[in-house]
């Protein structure tokens, strides 16, 4: 478990002279299950790839006291900062397990990764469980649905120990069950970790969200609970009269 915050302030990201993200700031804790929301060209995404090291940004993104801008993808990686993107980035040709057993290697030493298996890793164990995957731990991954394939994923960033879950519309094209199952896995998974949401399924948002932040051409339209995001009028301006119109992002 980590104590430490996710504390982003002034973000800023250019290209090309044109202002992708100008002056971002928000926070997300561990604990609460944080959203980040906003139509197409807000900033979302940009905001998630400035924070791990994929895109050059000035201001400030610190976990705790460490700063995270202007540090190497790999190094970012290795201070518990994990990621995923909107297609699921699992191998299909290998089992569950194996995916998690490479996954569980990048932060071993390679001497260890050469031993014989004496069981399964209880990171592996932990991560199965939490994320309802114990029974398909020979099944290959190119063969799970489509929102196993994102629980996988998100296996996969647990036994690296990830302090910081970062998720780029993890319940995109799930089914209605799937949804409210990654719903509650996210929640029991925020209760020791930071939990970041970039979502377009605003039922999905209504439903989970601790915490949002509303993204408008690049910048902080409103923040706070649901209920008051979507009573600013500054957010039923934006979308058409009634914050219930948000519908992509």
């Amino acid at each position: 478990m980590t104590g430490a915050s996710l504390v982003v302030t002034d973000l800023r990201v250019e290209f090309s002279g044109f202002v992708a993200v100008g002056g971002v700031s928000f926070d997300a804790h561990p604990g609460e299950v944080r959203f980040l929301i906003g139509p197409n060209g807000a900033g979302k995404t940009t905001c998630i790839d400035a924070v791990t090291g994929l895109t050059k940004a000035t201001g400030s993104a610190r976990l705790g006291e460490t700063e995270l801008l202007g540090k190497q993808v790999h190094k970012i990686v290795r201070l518990g900062i994990g990621r995923t993107f909107q297609t699921a980035s699992v191998f299909d040709e290998l089992t569950v397990l194996q995916n998690l057993d490479i996954a569980a290697g990048l932060h071993r030493r390679s001497v260890s990764l050469l031993r014989a298996r004496r069981g399964i890793d209880p990171s592996i164990e932990r991560a199965l469980e939490e994320t309802g995957l114990t029974g398909e731990l020979t099944t290959p991954a190119g063969v799970l649905s489509h929102g196993q394939k994102q629980w996988l994923e998100i296996a996969m960033l647990l036994v690296q120990d990830a302090k910081v879950l970062l998720l780029d519309e993890p319940v995109a094209g799930m089914s209605q069950d799937e949804r409210t199952a990654t719903g509650e896995l996210l929640q029991r998974i925020a209760a020791r970790r930071i939990v970041l949401v970039v979502e377009h399924d605003m039922d999905f948002m209504r439903r989970f969200a601790t915490r949002v932040t509303v993204l408008h051409q690049g910048r902080v339209l409103s923040q706070g609970t649901v209920a008051e995001v979507q009573a600013d009028p500054q957010v039923q301006e934006v979308y058409l009269g009634t914050a219930d119109a948000i519908t992509e992002g």
